[in-house]
């Protein structure tokens, strides 16, 4: 999918949604840890991953900037550290310059009234105000991948953030897997149209039927049971 594509068709949707259609598929569910967030709440990005290994200094991210294309999503791996923070505001406008659609840090970020007032969508483990204070060597795959939270990311991989934080998804399933979100969303959004005019979710689904038969399967799950009658709850 292009990046036009990928942020149209995002903007209708969530990444609960997208969540929910990698458990349909039968996709892993690449969540990053729930710690990472947006600075600003609302803030929303979508675009393939361009990853960035920091080791102490902005090179590498400049160096990530002249191999990307517009509409990317910086995904920066700090390995996740508490004790310095490894993007500020001149890296923001950066790559805001260079077109990025926004930037996803396993680490910590500062100069967040500057970033705010820029504008770039950032998403990360929160701020201090320590910049790095060491340079360890740098990786070989330092523009080749990223590590979040127990996931390894790449260009092969789309990254979308909201408020519900950050999913992965592999970009040669994402036309798939957006196509199955966007169901969910509808299907859940006529069953709360349903509940605001009376109609109880457990009489959509048929929740007494599902007790009936549980009663004589004990191995039926609830959502084996959502797939015979329509039904979005669970995924």
């Amino acid at each position: 999918m292009e990046h036009q594509e990928i942020q149209r068709r995002f903007a209708a949707l969530t990444t609960a949604h997208l969540a929910d259609a990698c458990i349909r598929a039968q996709v892993p569910v690449r969540c990053a840890p729930a710690p990472l967030s947006a600075l600003r709440h609302g803030d929303r990005v979508a675009g393939r991953v361009r990853p960035a290994r920091h080791a102490g200094s902005v090179d590498v991210f400049l160096e990530a900037f002249e191999g990307s294309a517009p509409g990317d999503v910086l995904v920066v791996d700090n390995g996740g550290r508490l004790d310095e923070a490894c993007v500020g505001d001149l890296v923001a406008l950066e790559a805001q310059a260079a077109g990025l659609a926004g930037i996803v840090i396993w680490g910590l970020h500062r100069d967040t009234a500057d970033i705010l007032a820029i504008g770039l969508p950032v998403f990360s483990l929160g701020a201090t105000s320590t910049g790095p204070q060491s340079l360890t060597g740098r990786s070989g795959i330092a523009l080749l991948s990223a590590a979040v939270g127990d996931w390894t990311v790449g260009p092969e991989d789309v990254a979308l953030g909201d408020d519900d934080g950050v999913l992965f998804l592999p970009a040669d399933r994402a036309g798939e897997l957006f196509t199955l979100a966007e169901r969910i969303r509808d299907t859940e959004r006529t069953q709360a149209e349903r509940i605001r005019a009376g109609v109880s979710l457990r009489e959509q689904v048929r929740f007494d039927a599902y007790l009936a038969r549980r009663s004589q399967t004990p191995s039926l799950s609830f959502r084996e049971h959502l797939r015979t009658v329509g039904g979005a709850v669970e995924e």
